[in-house]
């Protein structure tokens, strides 16, 4: 469902990584299911979209661990964390994880707006991808899970990506001037409450899962600088 946009210019574009830029949330689950496995814990794939999805690393072992009362510790979550970390290092290795349009959408879009990511992944995972794909340079900002206390769907990250974004380019950008691009109904709620504006693309959901948006795209080859600026 599409909502009616504030009347704002829009000045900059926040993505998110997962789902949006990287084919990776069933690298993702890949690794939570191996890693989770390794330690006798059975994880289902309609689960981990269902209930999962929308957590950084830490989060989806805290609220698993909640969850089945397995009462993991911070140091037994860490350790999860970089175990789960290095097997999706691993799952990259076999190919690329972007979706089709992704790099073009990057290049188009940095031609016009500023650019920034908020995401619930790892730096380096983020960076892995983005470097071996020559598309770092088209990003000021890239926040990550290691940046925020709180993720998504907390509006911190978003609100860190708009200010970071403002000194970057050395002006006050409002959220209202800023649009977020999302696969998942935690990103998007996360993006509404820093208040910015949103697209939801239908890589992971439908629309219908998505609740409102300013926007909605069923691929990044939707996505085009006119399209921005006609919201």
């Amino acid at each position: 469902m599409e909502r009616s946009a504030p009347p704002h210019a829009v000045k900059a574009v926040v993505f998110d990584f997962d789902g949006v830029i990287a084919n990776s949330e069933p690298l993702h689950f890949s690794a939570f299911r191996d890693v989770l496995g390794d330690v006798g814990i059975p994880f289902g794939e309609q689960e981990y979209y269902a209930a999962y999805l929308g957590y950084d690393d830490i989060g989806v072992f805290r609220a698993l661990s909640r969850a089945r009362g397995l009462g993991w510790s911070m140091e037994d979550v860490s350790r999860l964390v970089a175990q789960k970390a290095v097997r999706m290092e691993i799952l990259e290795r076999e190919g690329s994880v972007l979706f089709p349009g992704a790099s073009d959408a990057i290049a188009r879009l940095a031609g016009s707006f500023p650019l920034a990511i908020a995401s619930g992944a790892l730096r380096a995972e983020i960076l892995r991808v983005l470097e071996g794909a020559a598309l770092d340079r088209f990003f000021r900002v890239v926040v990550a899970a290691e940046d925020t206390p709180a993720s998504k769907p907390a509006p911190d990250p978003y609100l860190l990506a708009v200010s970071s974004l403002s000194r970057q380019i050395g002006q006050d950008l409002a959220p209202a001037e800023c649009v977020a691009i999302e696969d998942s109904k935690w990103g998007l709620e996360s993006a509404r409450r820093a208040g910015l504006r949103t697209i939801g693309i239908t890589h992971t959901y439908s629309a219908d899962l998505l609740g409102p948006v300013d926007l909605a795209i069923d691929s990044l080859n939707d996505l085009t600088v006119a399209r921005l600026r006609q919201l």
